[in-house]
């Protein structure tokens, strides 16, 4: 099984690099089920309903969340009623959606895909750690291959993840930080690990966002609202295969693709 995980979305730009290239990337890399982080693909901040149906019919499989996926009030009700759709897991259990979707493709087994959200530089939240082993536990055995999307600030904690769940999962992928690192491997108990996928936006930009305004509240230190970039687009990401029969990963490279 050959699956490509993009990172996070953001803005037009980002949008644009995955409307305009999924198929032909599909065809290219004969992939069998590509997910990403949406989190950021309306505007920079959030996701909208109809930004998520987009993306969805354009062919990807699946959309992760983060932090900002609660910014629009009208994909609460998407979150509960489309699988492709999470949130992370380790949110309240009361909040709209869940972490843990479960995703059969014809001729494919299923793929169980696990969003987290890390603690370390970030608002407080229940234990990814914690969280995630409850789901493990609670996942049927007749589901061999499973996808981990830490969305995380620091890479000490999300590395701290990949040995955490190797030889648990099939791959541990982090998001959230939008670039992409340089660390992508099999770990010795089977799990493909990269730190951060990276993003899917303006490739002339400070994290997706205008550099100007970046720059501007670095240099007097006050606030500012950060915009979406613009200009053409990349896509970043890893590509992984994974042994149907094991659920072990058999590769993990990095991908990037100019928009």
């Amino acid at each position: 099984m050959r699956i490509l995980f993009l990172g996070d979305i953001v803005g037009l730009p980002g949008r644009k690099a995955v409307l305009h290239n999924l198929a032909r990337i599909r065809d290219e890399e004969s992939l069998d089920l590509i997910f990403a982080n949406g989190e950021n693909a309306s505007g920079g901040y959030g996701l909208k309903q109809k930004h998520a149906r987009e993306l969805l019919k354009a062919g990807l499989d699946g959309i992760t969340g983060g932090n900002h996926i609660w910014k629009y009030k009208d994909l609460y009700a998407m979150l509960d009623e489309d699988g492709r759709i999470l949130r992370p897991h380790n949110y309240p259990e009361q909040l709209p959606g869940s972490g843990v979707r479960v995703f059969r493709k014809e001729g494919l087994p299923p793929v169980a895909v696990i969003n987290l959200i890390g603690r370390t530089f970030m608002p407080p939240i229940d234990c990814p750690f914690a969280a995630v082993e409850t789901v493990l536990d609670a996942l049927p055995a007749d589901i061999p291959v499973s996808i981990v999307d830490f969305h995380a600030e620091a890479t000490g904690e999300k590395i701290a993840m990949g040995y955490f769940l190797e030889g648990k999962v099939s791959t541990v992928v982090g998001t959230h930080t939008h670039v992409q690192t340089n660390d992508a491997k099999v770990l010795p108990g089977g799990t493909a690990y990269l730190t951060d996928l990276g993003m899917c936006g303006a490739a002339d930009s400070c994290l997706g966002m205008k550099p100007e305004i970046i720059l501007d509240r670095y240099l007097t230190g006050l606030p500012r609202q950060l915009e979406a970039a613009t200009g053409p687009g990349v896509l970043q990401g890893a590509i992984f295969d994974i042994d149907e029969s094991t659920g072990k990963a058999v590769s993990m490279a990095t991908f990037q693709r100019n928009g």
